[in-house]
Order: structure tokens, then C-alpha cells, then sequence
């Protein structure tokens, strides 16, 4: 296959994004919980930006969005940050760092914006984590979700960030360019509450 193409997301693409996401989830289980409205799941909140990879008889292979996150009223500003969500690669595409440059889509449209951005990964996504950290992302803890698995157990979450990159600092530093010459690069990542990716 050849590297899908990535555009910004139209609203005549949601039908191919819930088809995809339905492959993801009989593959891997992600979301872990299929939404009673996957439309309205891939709408909601409503995103600040969301992006599509699509191969070349057009049909939706990869997905990512980006949600804002309100400041809080009542505490001192914060700096701007906004969610990375509803990521993932249906199976066939994998193999093609289609989850690296999904994240990446959205690490730019957040650097133009000086803003950080966070996400959530069920704690046993542990190929997602390695893409993460491997790309810059911090793990900054971990919680329960307010929500359960399908037979009721409890989720854990792991929470990353990363901080918005200064125009002019795309060179990684030296410390993560080798951490990332010493690990094989991840053929496939699934699972967990925010991905599903390669």
C-alpha cells in the first residue's frame, strides 16, 4: 500500500471514519467501549481541528483530533492546551507511520497555536506508550477512569502532555534522537482509551 494521504477532516468523511473505526474496534478492542452514537463520538466535543488519512480509492484509513480544554475561571491562566483524541490506523494501513504522522499533524496545528497538548491511554497500551515517549511525550500519571471496561472492571489511565514547541526547534535534542536510534521502531500499537495506532 502506498502512504495514505492526510487532510483536514470533512463532514461528508464521517460515515468512512465510524467504517474504520468499526474495523479497529473487532481488531483491537479501541474504543473500549463501542459508542452508542459513533458519529456523534467523532464530533464531540466539538474538535478544534481533526485529520484524516485516506488512501488512494479515498476511503478513511487513519484519524486523529484535537480538542481544546478550557481554562479554568476561577484559577490563574494557564497555558493554552488542547487534547489529542480519537486516534487511530485500521490494520491494513499499519506499517506505514501513519500513527506517527497523525500525531504529528496535530503536534504542528498545536506549535502554530503555542499550545500544549495532552492525551490518555489506558495503562496497558503499553506499544502506544512506546510511540509517545518515543516522539517526545511525557507520562505525567496515572488515574482511574470514570468509566468502566465492558464487564464492569475499572480502567486505569495513563496522562501524557507535551509542551508546545518555539519556532525554530524542530531539531530533537540529543538525548531523545539516540533514545530513539536504540528502539525498534513499533509495527502496531492498539488498545487503550485514546489510540489505536501503528
Amino acid at each position: 500500500m502506498n502512504r495514505p494521504a492526510i487532510r483536514r477532516r470533512r463532514a461528508t468523511d464521517l460515515d468512512g471514519c465510524v467504517a474504520a473505526l468499526a474495523v479497529v474496534h473487532r481488531a483491537d478492542g479501541y474504543p473500549l467501549n463501542w459508542p452508542a452514537d459513533p458519529h456523534r463520538w467523532l464530533r464531540e466535543p466539538h474538535p478544534a481541528r481533526a485529520w484524516v488519512a485516506v488512501d488512494a480509492d479515498a476511503a478513511v484509513v487513519g484519524h486523529v483530533a484535537v480538542h481544546r480544554i478550557p481554562e479554568k475561571v476561577d484559577g490563574p491562566p494557564g497555558r493554552p492546551t488542547a487534547e489529542v483524541a480519537r486516534l487511530f490506523v485500521v490494520p491494513k494501513a499499519r506499517g506505514l507511520a501513519l500513527g506517527s504522522a497523525l500525531l504529528n499533524r496535530a503536534r504542528q496545528w498545536a506549535d502554530k497555536r503555542a499550545t500544549d497538548l495532552v492525551l490518555e491511554l489506558a495503562a496497558d497500551g503499553t506499544a502506544a506508550a512506546a510511540l509517545y515517549e518515543r516522539a517526545g511525550w511525557r507520562c505525567v500519571g496515572t488515574t482511574t477512569a470514570p468509566w468502566a471496561a465492558p464487564d464492569g472492571s475499572p480502567v486505569s489511565l495513563r496522562h501524557y502532555t507535551l509542551r508546545h514547541r518555539a519556532p525554530g526547534s524542530d531539531v530533537a535534542p540529543a538525548s531523545t534522537a539516540r533514545r530513539r536510534a536504540s528502539r525498534p521502531a513499533a509495527s502496531r500499537s492498539s488498545g487503550g482509551s485514546s489510540t489505536s495506532i501503528s
